[in-house]
């Protein structure tokens, strides 16, 4: 008899701490879940949600264009960048420009003084002066050999002086013209811009020795100003010539720069695996541009007709892009016993019914054009889904804990 009332008493401790680990498994449970829940989950009062100004709407099908997003730079033409050196070296004497003018093609942009041209002038004047005298001699000699009076063998050698002096004469003026110079002047050298444009890097000082082969001005013609953007081998199927572009520079305030593809690179770079890509900008738009800007391009392939939201609909949490949209609560419906009062019933009254809920669902964006984004839902949603248009980044903000309200 004792040992079935001590069995008895045995199986109810069994049976107490069986339930006191399935009610700690059960909190554990319904903790984590609401852990879960808070991290995609959001809840506004009805003041809050007017004082934020909450707008809902549905996915709508928009015509986008859809585009590709390139990298690159502005750029001019070889032809239209000069950089200027001087074939002969020597002091310099006075720097006539500053960086950032404009300067004519042909303008003398420096002097440099240097004693050898004092010295091709004297030969050129010198072989000039036996032109003359040997001019002078051959038309004697020819006449005299044409009267046979002297042998031809000495007027062929007058011919033959002539020749050289002439050749004298014409190195010696090749040589002045290389250098911008006449055949009369002084020994400074004139330092003359090629093209017209606007004065870059200045690399030299006034007194400082120039010597040749070095770069000393940097001219740019701004009027020829191109992309050059990197494409990658993925989307170099859709690129093609006569398709339009269009950035964005600040300093243009934001004002949008049309552009159109003229050429494709038929190699890839070593470095970086793309192919660079060439576009034509309008000339009004480039005269602001400087070469070397960065971009940021959009290459325009196509127009359809995709699901689209407002850009603004769109929030960034870490790597990834949500949206919100607006729960409609569920009461579960269950069977309890007299006495038991309702989870449901507690639950309202501990959440209060002025509430409004908001759950993130992540989304895949996409092209975005006239103020809308292409978006893909990685899950699937309600036909009838309330989105958050307005107001997603304040939802954003409250469910990192930006916006915690008490209730």
């Amino acid at each position: 008899m004792k040992n079935i009332k001590f069995n008895k008493y045995i199986y109810i401790l069994v049976s107490f701490f069986f339930f006191l680990i399935s009610c700690n498994n059960k909190k554990t449970e319904e903790s984590g879940h609401e852990e879960e829940k808070s991290e995609t989950e959001v809840a506004l009062t009805q003041v809050q949600f007017k004082t934020v100004g909450i707008e809902t709407g549905s996915v709508e099908n928009r015509n986008l264009n859809l585009i590709i997003k390139a990298n690159g730079y502005t750029t001019v033409p070889p032809q239209n960048m000069a950089n200027i050196s001087t074939l002969i070296g020597g002091t310099v004497k006075d720097i006539l420009v500053l960086e950032g003018t404009f300067v004519n093609k042909g303008k003398v942009l420096a002097t440099i003084q240097n004693l050898e041209v004092v010295e091709m002038q004297e030969d050129y004047h010198s072989a000039t002066a036996n032109i003359e005298y040997l001019q002078l001699e051959y038309n004697r000699q020819k006449t005299l050999s044409d009267e046979d009076v002297n042998p031809r063998k000495v007027l062929q050698e007058v011919k033959a002086k002539l020749a050289v002096e002439r050749a004298k004469a014409k190195a010696a003026k090749n040589k002045l013209q290389a250098l911008n110079m006449n055949t009369n002047g002084s020994n400074l050298v004139p330092i003359v811009s090629p093209i017209s444009g606007y004065v870059g890097k200045i690399s030299i000082a006034k007194g400082a020795f120039a010597e040749t082969g070095t770069i000393l001005f940097e001219v740019v013609d701004n009027s020829q100003m191109h992309l050059d953007l990197n494409v990658y081998e993925k989307d170099l199927g859709s690129i093609a010539v006569g398709q339009t572009i269009d950035f964005i520079l600040t300093n243009q305030g934001n004002k949008s720069i049309k552009g159109k593809i003229f050429g494709i690179n038929k190699s890839f770079s070593n470095e970086s695996k793309t192919v660079a890509v060439h576009a034509k900008i309008n000339p009004d738009d480039s005269k602001d541009l400087i070469s070397g800007m960065y971009v940021s391009a959009n290459i325009s392939i196509a127009n359809a007709t995709v699901p689209a939201l407002p850009k603004d609909a769109i929030v960034r949490n870490g790597d990834k892009y949500f949206v919100y949209i607006e729960e409609v609560e569920k009461q579960e419906v269950h069977e309890h016993k007299e006495g038991e009062k309702h989870s449901e019933e507690v639950a309202g009254k501990e959440k209060g019914h002025d509430e409004i809920y908001f759950k993130a669902i992540e989304v895949v964006p996409g092209t975005t054009d006239l103020g809308y984004t292409e978006v893909k839902f990685v899950s699937p949603i309600p036909k009838d889904a309330k989105i958050v248009t307005k107001g997603a980044f304040y939802l954003l903000s409250a469910m990192k804990g930006g916006g915690e309200h008490e209730h």
